[in-house]
């Protein structure tokens, strides 16, 4: 039998704190899954749903986007994943009882793990202009009102489209179709807030700002260097990949700042063997400061420079660009200033250096750590340029692997997601739809919170995701949100953004990816896009949670009739009506996808073509992969001073709060700690336990703070700290971005630590 929700928030003040783990996954993982999901959705419940987790007939993991073998296993989900589906199956309802009795006012005060804790939401709920209260609403009376805010804009500009990236591809096919029909490319996305910075260098670099690997590369790799990125919590099969590479032979190095458990030793659930013992994975572990990583691969490009044979001259020769230019710029890389940037010993480099000569097939993974800094782009083109010195590009058993967070973020800008999309997509959806779709760019994340702020918005939409709680400078951007004249939500579960709102908002409930989903025409399924490239089927097989849903692709095609009217010819009822008329439209539009109903019906689905990867084939400006020669970069810390970054507990996924514990590192009962390393906290004089406010200092002089953090002395890199968003994004200014990408740079934000008593 499922739980009931928490009636009141539990206390976080004193937050018990233990030695961190050395090896992720077994036992442990096995039975907090089972618990956790038992409290969600009951037994019966929990083994219905979870045995159809990620399988070909059944639907695609809610959480991140790492891809499937073609066999599966009867079990083919980790701990994290089955808290995903656990929230989303949960037999915990939030009924318009729930709103009358809970005013905004309330809500507003609770933390977001009390409000994701109350289940889902059963009808659509509006806010009046003035009131506290959300009441229930038709889906007619809630089309109507955002149809008639749209049609009363000065401009299609004052609106922006948010996307989280669990949206199906259908789904976001047919949102930036509306929104460009409607005559904007205001369309952010959450992967504007994390690989943004990936696209960016990888399209300029190799022409494809997707990874260039499969799993059976990660099988076949002879060395794979996982850089600012945590499997164990944030991508757990990753872990399984990682050890089948390891039984074949290859290396790995990890380039982190915090030593993770999953990295260190993996105790692989599905044999008795990984329980027991598990599987020791790094093989050279390089602590480097945050930020550090540009000057790192930079010096090893030096150094590969300078052994004779090392580069692949061939391949160098046939298949790139700007060679020389970046050849002199590495050979001028300094020993003292790479160890300075990095915090690394230098034999420890040269020992890394070893590995990859040793290695002809080389993988570089990456995450956040390597997104969310200012030099971010530039950091990423060095991780391109160590690749193409030796061909590591296009070969099998090696390329380039950024590690998408959530499970479609990668194919909702497959399909248009963007604000600055390519005049040849543009092209293709007007002659498909006989419109004119706008050609200036639009707003990213950031830019959209500045616009609301600046009252350049003023209707904004969200399918998916906690905008609000995901987006830096909390204060701003709450402040900005509130200026808008309707906000609306497309929601499964409650979270911050339903209760900061504009003078108006609405929550539409929507059918979540357990959910069985019939149309007019009969059972429908929808489709995503792993990180690798794989385009496959997911089919609900709950009933939904409420008889009062919609599917987004309803949404979506509603809310067109209400706002477009007549002067549409798109025939977005019929889309409601039958996905494959969706998938048909895309299959004329992105490339790729020709004959998609067809391929689609495949178990496993199918792969997207990569020319980098397929056939050494780079569709760039001057048609061959391109060497870049980037001045090295790296933050530099004032006196007393951290440098923080924003991370997730092992039990949060993105905004989402699971728990209150962070297992692997050592962390049980509360979210408001600080990671310091302890020879930094004594010259500070912040003793473990002690609690202090977090300041972070920008050239904008303003005092952004997060009291009461308890300080944890934790084996982190010197001169660095960690702690969890999104208590924490307060600190992020909103203008303190990435260049190029624009994503802001959670992984430097400058802090101060000022003792204060516990809270």
């Amino acid at each position: 039998m499922a739980a009931k929700p928490p009636a009141g928030d539990p206390v976080q003040d004193a937050p018990q704190v233990a030695a961190p783990q050395h090896a992720a996954a077994g036992l442990p993982a096995i039975a907090h899954t089972l618990r956790m999901a038992q409290q969600q959705m009951g037994t019966v419940r929990t083994a219905r749903t979870l045995l159809k987790v990620n399988q070909k007939n059944g639907f695609d993991c809610p959480g991140c986007a790492w891809p499937e073998e073609d066999k599966r296993h009867t079990a083919e989900f980790c701990e994290n994943g089955a808290k995903a589906v656990a929230e989303e199956a949960t037999l915990r309802r939030v009924t318009p009882a729930f709103f009358a009795a809970h005013p905004v006012s309330d809500l507003t005060e609770r933390s977001g793990y009390w409000l994701g804790q109350q289940g889902r939401i059963t009808e659509p709920m509006l806010l009046d202009e003035g009131s506290d209260t959300y009441r229930p609403v038709t889906w007619e009376y809630a089309f109507g009102l955002i149809g008639r805010e749209l049609r009363a804009l000065d401009s299609p500009d004052e609106a922006v489209f948010y996307t989280s990236g669990r949206t199906s591809n259908e789904a976001a096919f047919l949102l930036q179709l509306f929104a460009r029909e409607f005559g904007t490319n205001n369309l952010p996305d959450c992967s504007n807030m994390c690989h943004e910075s990936s696209g960016s260098a990888l399209t300029e670099t190799i022409g494809i700002g997707k990874g260039s690997v499969s799993l059976e590369d990660l099988h076949q790799a002879d060395l794979i260097i996982v850089a600012g990125q945590n499997p164990g919590t944030n991508h757990p099969r990753m872990l399984t990949a990682l050890e089948k590479a390891k039984h074949a032979g290859a290396k790995i190095i990890s380039v982190n700042p915090l030593p993770e458990a999953g990295l260190e030793r993996f105790k692989n659930p599905q044999t008795p063997q990984g329980m027991l013992k598990g599987t020791a994975l790094t093989d050279l572990f390089l602590q480097i400061r945050l930020g550090g990583d540009q000057a790192l691969f930079r010096l090893l490009n030096k150094l590969i420079l300078e052994t004779n044979g090392a580069v692949d001259e061939l391949f160098v020769r046939e298949h790139t660009h700007g060679y020389e230019e970046f050849a002199a710029a590495a050979k001028a890389a300094d020993w003292d200033d790479t160890l300075t940037a990095t915090g690394l010993d230098r034999a420890d480099i040269e020992r890394a250096l070893r590995m990859v000569l040793a290695s002809k097939r080389v993988i570089v993974c990456w995450a956040m750590g390597l997104t969310q800094h200012k030099h971010s782009v530039p950091t990423i083109r060095e991780v391109v340029n160590f690749l193409l010195l030796r061909g590591n590009i296009g070969r099998t058993g090696a390329g380039v692997c950024p590690v998408r967070g959530h499970s479609n973020v990668q194919g909702d800008r497959t399909m248009g997601i963007f604000e600055r999309p390519a005049p040849a997509f543009l092209d293709a959806l007007d002659k498909e739809f006989s419109i004119t779709s706008p050609r200036h760019h639009g707003y990213d994340v950031v830019r959209a919170v500045q616009a609301l702020r600046d009252g350049d918005a003023k209707v904004f939409f969200a399918m998916g995701g906690n905008f609000v709680a995901a987006t830096p400078d909390t204060h701003v951007t709450e402040a900005a949100m509130r200026k808008a004249r309707l906000t609306v939500h497309v929601s499964t579960k409650l979270n911050r953004s339903h209760v900061v709102t504009g003078t108006r908002a609405l929550i539409l409930p929507t059918l979540g990816r357990t959910d069985k989903d019939v149309q007019k025409s009969g059972k429908q399924f929808v489709t995503v896009e792993d990180s690798m490239s794989m385009v496959h089927a997911s089919r609900g097989n709950l009933p939904p949670a409420s008889p009062h849903l919609l599917s987004e692709p309803a949404i979506v095609a509603r809310m067109a009739q209400a706002a477009l009217g007549e002067r549409s010819t798109t025939p977005w009822a019929q889309f409601e009506q039958d996905y494959a008329r969706i998938r048909d439209r895309i299959s004329r539009v992105v490339p790729g996808f020709e004959d998609f109903n067809t391929r689609v019906a495949a178990p496993g689905g199918f792969t997207l073509p990569h020319g980098p990867r397929d056939e050494r084939r780079f569709p760039t400006a001057t048609g061959k992969a391109n060497f870049t020669a980037a001045p090295v970069e790296y933050p530099e810390l004032p006196a007393g001073r951290l440098l923080l970054q924003t991370l997730r507990s092992h039990d949060q996924y993105n905004t989402t709060i699971y728990g209150l514990d962070d297992r692997y590192r050592g962390i049980k009962d509360g979210r408001r700690v600080v990671l310091v390393n302890p020879q930094d906290a004594r010259e500070l004089g912040l003793a473990d336990g002690s609690y202090t406010d977090l300041v972070s200092e920008w050239k904008d002089g303003v005092e952004r703070r997060a009291p009461g953090f308890r300080v944890v002395h934790y084996p982190t890199a010197r001169g660095c700290a960690a702690a969890y968003y999104p208590e924490t994004n307060v600190l992020v200014p909103l203008d303190a971005t990435a260049d190029t990408s624009n994503t802001p740079t959670s992984k430097s934000v400058v802090v101060r630590l000022e003792q204060s008593p516990p809270v």
